[in-house]
């Protein structure tokens, strides 16, 4: 590891398919894959080196409503750079070292495009190695965390609103640094150990910073994507609405007159997708709502009437929890219990795909993130840090092919496209709701019982949540029962009885969290409701662990 983010974790918690990726065709920003029809927008090129966060890249470029796609460097020849003709850019950062065997670099012809060029963290240290400068490793050259950049040059372009203290904030993560820079280049900003940490040359528009902007523990670091676009040229052509009919037309050119089943769990990313694609295929598509027995409380019936009686689709509802919690009896590992329900969700799938005569398709809502938790770049570089059972394809023997129309965007960017399709917004402001279900939100052994107790605590836990007025400012809050009891008096009795912990973060896309600072009179009357009202807890706990070093499901 030598220049890339490490302590960022990317979280949907959800449970694995087994196979590899097969990507929609491509729309919005695509992952990985070119799309040289889109001709009509402004197009930036993010090129990837095995950054985690190369997507928050893509996210800062999207809020400025600019098209950009995200290619990894080895599909990177001068045949794709003339056939893509970007009008900028971007070279992520990566966890390699120029100095290893192999390291990855764009083509020389990159630098000959006469196309401004932003490299972040590796990549300023790619240009700066290929273009004459210095790139040192070793004792004190490594910065990781929080650090502080200051200004050494003069006004730059590309730090307007920079600066207006004597420093700035910026997330550095980085074991090399530039030691001396390429000809042409000057130096604008400083850290202790990246004494080149803003770098340009201003003649050919080429700009090179050692930290990373896309994060937000780069306060401003918005602003460096905003002045890079405006000195691109780019006048922000890019909308969800743009997003919306391009799916349109991929969904209808990939599936034609087949049918598609869907995997609808009831959550935003999902019924987001069922609604997309049925207004793409109409009736062609049909919904398979799998209830697992592992869902909150009248949380069934909510997806059934939304569904089948509101939007009229073709739906079926699975009522298969006995199958499903009679294969957790007993488990108490996360990931086994993932595994485990999606193994049965793939034979779940399978039994009612056998009954839908044509069903060549599934469709699924996978996310951004969750592709990211779950895929290795190039093999490697990106550490995998838990399986999502929407990420990847389906075991060959249920002959399906996937659609999966979400699978670049971010949950608040879904809930964007949702408001664009006429969903209610008292289903697209939804919390995120895990595909396992309560099952990882019940530590340890699983039990009917623990979840009866669990889907009780929680619905108060919302219920408070609302009445307070504090649903929307929150991200994702949830009640998880702990593989703890815990010893009590009620009135004269004593009570032994389960502990559970309350959880409720903010964050902007999922990727990153902290814990909601409700007061200390909020956590008093929720405990006490709790106790009071849910027989079998006795004790409650509030999760004040932020994302990284966390994750926001507790397995």
């Amino acid at each position: 590891m030598k220049s890339d983010i490490r302590l960022l974790s990317f979280c949907k918690p959800t449970f694995d398919l087994i196979s590899a990726p097969q990507p929609l065709a491509p729309v919005g920003v695509a992952f990985y894959q070119s799309d040289m029809k889109h001709q009509h927008h402004e197009r930036l090129l993010i090129i990837d080196f095995g950054s985690q966060v190369t997507q928050l890249i893509a996210r800062r470029l999207r809020e400025l409503e600019v098209y950009c796609e995200i290619h990894p460097y080895q599909n990177i020849s001068d045949a794709f750079l003339s056939a893509f003709a970007p009008q900028a850019i971007i070279f992520s950062g990566g966890p390699a070292s120029v100095f290893d065997a192999g390291a990855p670099r764009p083509p020389y012809s990159v630098f000959e495009l006469g196309v401004p060029i932003l490299g972040i963290c590796y990549g300023q240290q790619v240009i700066m190695d290929m273009l004459g400068g210095k790139v040192e490793r070793g004792h004190k050259t490594a910065e990781f965390g929080r650090a502080y950049v200051s200004k050494t040059g003069d006004t730059l372009d590309l730090l307007q609103g920079w600066f207006t203290e004597e420093r700035e904030q910026v997330w550095m993560s980085h074991g090399d640094h530039v030691s001396a820079i390429a000809p042409g280049f000057n130096a604008y900003g400083t850290s202790p150990n990246a004494p080149f940490a803003i770098t340009a040359n201003l003649e050919k528009k080429f700009y090179a910073v050692q930290f990373h902007p896309e994060v937000h523990h780069t306060p401003n670091g918005a602003m460096i994507y905003e002045n890079f676009v405006k000195i691109a040229g780019f006048s922000g052509d890019w909308t969800m609405g743009a997003y919306r009919e391009q799916a349109l037309e991929a969904i209808r050119k990939q599936v034609g007159d087949k049918k598609v089943i869907c995997g609808l769990s009831g959550g935003v990313d999902s019924s987001v997708a069922a609604v997309l694609i049925h207004e793409a295929i109409g009736d062609q598509l049909t919904c398979v709502f799998v209830d697992h027995g592992l869902l909150r409380k009248e949380e069934a019936t909510e997806v059934v009437e939304m569904f089948r009686d509101h939007y009229n689709m073709p739906f079926i509802h699975a009522q298969e929890s006995e199958l499903f919690l009679g294969a957790l009896d007993g488990q108490s590992d996360p990931e086994t219990k993932r595994k485990i329900i999606g193994g049965l969700f793939i034979d779940v799938f399978q039994k009612y795909a056998d009954q839908i005569e044509d069903a060549e398709f599934l469709a699924q809502g996978t996310l951004y993130p969750d592709v990211i938790e779950s895929v290795s770049f190039n093999g490697g570089p990106s550490v995998t840090i838990k399986s999502h059972h929407n990420v990847g394809g389906l075991p060959d023997k249920m002959g399906l092919k996937l659609v999966e129309p979400l699978r670049e965007l971010f949950k608040d960017e879904v809930r964007t496209l949702g408001r664009e399709l006429g969903l209610p917004e008292s289903f697209i402001g939804r919390h995120p709701f895990p595909g396992p279900g309560l099952a990882i939100r019940c530590p340890g052994e699983i039990t009917r019982s623990k979840l009866d107790i669990l889907r009780e605590a929680d619905a108060v836990y919302i219920d408070q949540i609302r009445k307070h007025g504090l649903y929307d400012q929150i991200w994702q809050a949830f009640v998880a029962i702990l593989p703890v009891r815990t010893v009590g008096v009620m009135g004269d009795g004593r009570t032994y009885d389960y502990a559970c912990a309350l959880r409720a973060v903010t964050s902007v896309d999922g990727m990153t969290a902290d814990y909601f600072p409700f007061s200390h009179e909020f956590l008093g009357e929720t405990a006490t409701r709790i106790i009071n009202e849910v027989e079998g807890i006795n004790r409650v706990t509030y999760d004040i662990t932020s994302k990284p070093p966390g994750t926001i499901e507790w397995e």
